[in-house]
């Protein structure tokens, strides 16, 4: 590997890997299977259709999504060009409106209808303004709004354009809000991302058999490094659900290996165990008590019934028969959540969200190669 960047791991595993399956999408109820072959085309007539249409190095492509392939995919291509992609939190409606304005958003990804009527509210004179779910825009005007399967038609054929980007380039960039309304900008360059998705695969054995289930949104940093740089580095399958109200159907559909969620994530996981047992005081809980309590310790009888009859439904209701790393991103868990989790044998691994935001001016967030998340770390 010459250079050590996402694009090129990505070019890396689309040689290695061709047929192998890189991503599943589960749309109206079946799984779609993308190859790395396929992934990388894909992405190749994003890059193509991207410079067309103005995109190039120092550019930023900023993303309105749940999870989903295309958000990723044009991650890589604005990437590909020399540019970086913006991840920005769709459920913080008046945080997101105040970036977009201050920031001048020229490329921008907005999954469906309430995305797009938020960007176009802003008036901003986007030269580029790419959707994926076309329900409710079909009487849209074209110009620079566009379909994102028309985007990737209009860039259709191989390229012979090799990765612009660099090791010390930024690849993400995050945007926040203070309490005084000023943007707070968290930058992460590729050497970065690819040095904690090494530390990640090292730390837990992770290979190309793994099963991750993309199934929280990419705006957090945490959630980035836990699933992008180890996918093209190990060349794991990336699976994303349909939509956030199915992530439990699918999740208990995929039995993923590779799980990531935030505190609210596994709190709601351990309420659904909770719905799951008898009443406290009831003889049946006295039961799941005494089984879950001595579960980590006991052999024998008292471990195969409670494996068969207790721990195993609960694992399999919750989607994580074969999860053997559950990773918290940010806050901890409370200790009663911890505890009822562990106890089902879901022992969730702390991975730490970096906490180093820079309060700039207009002038260093057009251009955001100043210090990165690792400069500050090592000064701190």
């Amino acid at each position: 590997m010459t250079v050590d960047t996402l694009p090129a791991w990505l070019n890396f595993q689309a040689g290695q890997r061709r047929q192998q399956i890189a991503i599943r999408h589960k749309q109206l109820g079946i799984w779609q299977e993308k190859s790395w072959a396929e992934l990388h085309q894909e992405i190749a007539s994003l890059v193509a259709a991207l410079q067309i249409r103005g995109f190039g190095r120092g550019d930023t492509l900023y993303l309105l999504s749940e999870p989903r392939p295309e958000a990723l995919l044009l991650a890589l291509a604005a990437q590909w060009l020399g540019g970086y992609a913006a991840l920005l939190d769709i459920s913080e409606t008046a945080d997101t409106l105040t970036i977009l304005q201050q920031l001048q958003a020229q490329f921008v990804f907005a999954e469906a209808q309430a995305q797009v009527d938020l960007v176009q509210s802003l008036n901003l004179g986007q030269r580029l303004l790419i959707y994926a779910n076309r329900r409710g825009l079909s009487a849209y005007g074209h110009g620079v709004l566009q379909r994102y399967a028309e985007l990737t038609a209009a860039g259709q054929g191989s390229i012979n354009l090799h990765p612009l980007a660099e090791p010390d380039q930024p690849a993400f960039r995050f945007f926040r809000l203070n309490l005084q309304r000023q943007i707070e900008q968290q930058v992460l360059t590729h050497s970065e991302l690819l040095a904690q998705g090494r530390k990640l695969i090292a730390q837990e054995a992770l290979t190309d058999q793994e099963e991750a289930l993309a199934a929280r949104a990419f705006a957090a940093s945490g959630h980035t490094r836990y699933l992008l740089a180890p996918w093209l580095l190990a060349g794991f399958k990336l699976n994303f659900p349909e939509n956030l109200n199915t992530r439990d159907i699918d999740r208990r559909e995929l039995g993923p290996t590779l799980v990531a969620g935030t505190r609210l994530s596994y709190q709601r996981l351990a309420e659904l165990v909770n719905q799951r047992l008898p009443l406290p005081g009831t003889p049946g809980r006295a039961v799941v008590d005494w089984a879950l309590a001595g579960s980590e310790q006991s052999s024998g009888l008292r471990l195969w019934l409670s494996q068969i009859l207790i721990i195993r439904p609960l694992r399999d209701v919750l989607g994580l028969s074969r999860a053997r790393v559950p990773l918290i991103v940010g806050e901890k868990l409370s200790p009663q959540a911890a505890q009822l989790l562990t106890a089902i044998g879901v022992q969730v691994k702390p991975w730490p969200d970096l906490k180093n935001w820079q309060t700039a001016g207009p002038e260093k967030l057009a251009n955001p190669v100043f210090e990165t998340a690792a400069a500050l770390e090592a000064k701190s």
